[in-house]
């Protein structure tokens, strides 16, 4: 039978989701402690490639598994086996046609930012923090900018491998709390760094040195030059992905 994983993770040690030989992955982490619990060599799908030192609240993955044993209790058996900054957080069972890259879905992503006077040593693995004053106003004006069916590649590293550089984003909210500024991001998918490019955009463009309708021509350039620069990858959190169909998991 094939079992989706929900998985939550603090990727500040990690080298990103992926699997990679010589390093230290979320996916490696899952096929090493999958392999082990079934007896049997396992690599898991994923359904989204978070980056290096990106956290997540509800990623999936995907494995085969013969053993004889309820689904929902996979998740138990695993996170025995885990590292302590890895967990399932939930085990299910789906068709054995069920692939979670395939699938026609939303994700919504959320950078988080911290405005206090100096660090805050509880936020440092969950938040990049700013010095100076920061425009949330200014940040969601230009945010609207972005809403839609666009080419992101100012929006994108250069490294992408991304045959098109086309997404839609469905809505950008810029909040505040306290000492905290959140941009939460939901779109149909995501490019190599796209959302941090546009985090540091928008942060841009909060301190002043960038004016909320210049987001438009930043977009229309398709030049990576031309946006702000890329956001440190410990304030990113995949929080959420939704798909069609009856099955819906939320971080």
């Amino acid at each position: 039978m094939r079992i989706l994983l929900e998985v939550a993770y603090d990727g500040t040690d990690y080298h990103g989701w992926q699997f990679q030989e010589n390093a230290d992955t979320i996916e490696g982490e899952l096929n090493r402690a999958i392999s082990a619990l079934i007896k049997k060599e396992t690599e898991v799908i994923g359904a989204s490639r978070t980056d290096a030192g990106v956290h997540g609240l509800c990623n999936l993955a995907v494995f085969d598994s013969d053993m004889d044993i309820p689904a929902d209790k996979y998740a138990y058996a695993l996170n025995t086996m885990l590292p302590p900054d890895i967990r399932i957080r939930r085990s299910v069972k789906v068709a054995d046609d069920f692939h979670p890259r395939r699938m026609k879905v939303t994700k919504t992503y959320r950078y988080t930012i911290d405005c206090e006077e100096f660090p805050n040593p509880l936020k440092t693995r969950y938040a990049h923090f700013t010095y100076g004053k920061i425009d949330v106003d200014l940040m969601s004006q230009a945010a609207i900018y972005l809403i839609g069916e666009h080419d992101f590649t100012s929006f994108c590293s250069t490294a992408t491998t991304a045959v098109s550089a086309v997404r839609t984003i469905y809505d950008i909210g810029v909040t505040r709390q306290n000492e905290d500024i959140f941009i939460t991001v939901t779109g149909n998918g995501f490019l190599y760094n796209m959302v941090r490019i546009i985090a540091g955009t928008l942060m841009e463009v909060g301190r002043g040195r960038i004016a909320p309708k210049e987001v438009k021509d930043i977009l229309e350039a398709k030049d990576r030059t031309k946006a702000g620069p890329t956001a440190e990858a410990c304030g990113l959190a995949l929080l959420k992905i939704d798909w069609e169909g009856d099955l819906k998991i939320d971080g």
